[in-house]
């Protein structure tokens, strides 16, 4: 299995710093106070496309062969990653086709629309996925970009810890929100070479916790009929990502609905800054008391801040959904 080194992160930096933004590492006074520790947050919400995602994948594009890429490239996500892929194809010039679920937040279809991807909608399942995205690329010739289990995605998502140890101060402890792994993975890579002192922590949502029962089991559990408002997170993990976090990561803790919602408010109310569910679910964390924060400086990589905002998960109404 070919798996990155920090040397790879460092040419990915290369690659995408004349196309990503060197997002900034903001605070809260008040969140500190009520957390115990000193928490900077590295803004990927702020980053071309709305998430860390676009690291990753202006990474992969620019990286291809001029006969690869020529056939242009094509993937399946709910959202983020689609998004991401769709830009960094038209910055490079070439096609983007992406399969997404049906059940896809509205806000990120109109986003990979409007970066010109040809979308292929299927039902919601993991199955439905992979055979759409099979027929796509039999039909096509693109290059298959997967969303996290990807040599070069894992690299450019390693940039953003590789900026955030530049630009910020040391770190006892890297909170990390954990899907299938592509930012863990990557950011476990960053951190071993730049700071191996730094304890990283994964978080993951209770509904959707295979990460956490794949890390205690030594291998890789498939998320089933995963239930979470934090729609980023529902995939199983990549091979690549959990033989980098099986060996790289310290721990992976769970984070109810409760705590993600609590988390995902104060964010919105005492930084005045959009992020959406997947990348409160470290607050939630440490709102949840999982881990011990006193006098500690602790790093969180907010992951995106695309949110439908007709569904708000702080309306009384709301209700979770499931999207493959």
């Amino acid at each position: 299995m070919n798996i990155p080194r920090y040397s790879d992160i460092v040419k990915a930096h290369s690659n995408l710093v004349q196309f990503a933004y060197r997002t900034p590492i903001l605070s809260s006074a008040r969140i500190d106070v009520i957390t115990g520790g000193k928490i900077y947050c590295k803004c990927e919400n702020f980053q071309k496309t709305g998430s860390f995602k676009f690291r990753g994948a202006v990474n992969a594009v620019m990286s291809l062969s001029e006969g690869a890429a020529g056939q242009g490239v094509a993937t399946h996500s709910s959202g983020n990653h689609a998004a991401a892929l769709a830009l960094a194809a038209r910055k490079r010039g070439i096609a983007a086709y992406v399969v997404m679920p049906e059940t896809a937040p509205e806000i990120k279809k109109k986003a990979v629309a409007g970066y010109g991807a040809k979308i292929f909608f299927c039902t919601p399942s993991l199955e439905a996925r992979q055979a759409t995205l099979a027929e796509v690329i039999s039909e096509t010739g693109a290059a298959e970009i997967h969303p996290y289990d990807n040599f070069h995605v894992i690299a450019g998502q390693g940039t953003a810890m590789k900026e955030m140890l530049e630009d910020g101060p040391d770190l006892d402890i890297a909170l990390v929100p954990v899907g299938g792994g592509g930012l863990l993975s990557g950011t476990a890579l960053a951190l071993t070479h730049l700071s191996p002192r730094t304890q990283l922590i994964g978080c993951e949502p209770e509904g959707a916790d295979d990460a956490y029962r794949s890390f205690l089991q030594g291998e890789i559990i498939p998320s089933i009929n995963p239930l979470t408002i934090a729609d980023g997170l529902l995939t199983s993990l990549g091979e690549r990502n959990f033989a980098i976090i099986r060996e790289q990561v310290d721990q992976i803790v769970t984070v109810s609905e409760d705590s993600i919602i609590a988390a995902m408010r104060m964010v919105w109310e005492r930084m005045k800054i959009i992020i959406e569910p997947s990348s409160a679910v470290p607050l939630g964390a440490i709102l949840e008391g999982k881990i011990d924060l006193r006098n500690q400086r602790v790093g969180i990589l907010i992951s995106g801040g695309n949110v439908d905002l007709e569904k708000l998960p702080f309306q009384p109404n709301y209700t979770s959904e499931r999207i493959a």
